[in-house]
């Protein structure tokens, strides 16, 4: 039987599939002072890093590798997250980086399919054994650019990458050949959802056509026995000091009630 957040049915589906989608992984309370923060946090927009896709439209995220004591760091470093990762991944696992998207009414652009292995492999990371957890901070669905999975795509293995626009997007070819094979799931989500998904997990994100803003939290996490073997621009493996997952609302009442929104630790980074 299970011993964590997850249920053995689930994570025999994220084995299966490639992602996860759970519900309500948060919850209502924890949303709100998450995205009160995040929205009043003027040092993350500043900072954000505007890619375009292939058709010129512009999203901007905002990331750092080392989570601290914040809204944003408690989450991170939170039992519930890092505990659901190490059931996934088998093992110990450590922060790797987090992101928050930023994909803006209107103008918001789409992010080509990608394996996050894709590049992570040139981070010396020698097994695909890393995983994301997106938390949907607004409501997301087809309109504003919602986060589409190819169910089972991390069996494939490893895709060759280039560049495409701004970004960093697996090849073409192999793409059309999966799309043709594998059911495309757009994962549609409300506030405090979680999409859990596999580092060789074929994912994109359409551009955001809507009057409504897209932002997530990403929080993403290596394997404790897959350190890289030379040093990249995301940490080498660093103990991670869990935090009970009160922190989350701990962290957000004391930066509501300071009404001082400190900035993601570190500055924006390429990916």
């Amino acid at each position: 039987m299970s011993a964590g957040p997850l249920s053995d049915e689930q994570i025999r589906q994220f084995h299966e599939d490639g992602f996860l989608i759970v519900r309500k992984f948060f919850d209502d309370e924890e949303m709100a002072l998450l995205l009160r923060i995040a929205k009043a946090d003027h040092n993350m927009l500043d900072h954000g890093i505007g890619l375009k896709d292939a058709a010129g439209r512009q999203s901007k995220l905002s990331l750092w590798n080392h989570p601290g004591d914040d809204i944003y760091g408690a989450i991170a470093r939170g039992e519930r997250v890092v505990n659901s990762l190490e059931q996934l991944l088998g093992g110990e696992v450590y922060h790797y980086h987090s992101k928050m998207m930023l994909k803006e009414p209107k103008v918001g652009g789409a992010w080509e399919w990608h394996q996050d292995y894709g590049y992570w492999y040139s981070n010396g990371c020698l097994y695909p054994d890393l995983a994301s957890c997106l938390i949907a901070v607004d409501r997301a669905n087809k309109e504003n650019g919602c986060i589409q999975m190819l169910k089972g795509s991390h069996k494939m293995g490893r895709i060759e990458h280039g560049k495409f626009g701004d970004q960093t997007g697996a090849d073409p070819e192999r793409v059309q050949a999966a799309m043709q094979r594998l059911e495309l799931v757009y994962c549609e989500c409300e506030p405090g959802d979680a999409v859990i998904f596999h580092g060789n997990t074929l994912h994109c994100s359409g551009p955001n056509t809507s009057p409504n803003p897209r932002w997530s939290l990403i929080c993403c996490y290596n394997k404790a026995t897959n350190n890289p073997y030379k040093e990249s621009h995301h940490p080498s493996y660093t103990p991670l000091h869990k935090l009970p997952d009160a922190a989350i609302k701990a962290a957000g009442a004391k930066a509501s009630a300071n009404a001082t929104f400190m900035a993601a630790p570190g500055k924006a980074q390429a990916l």
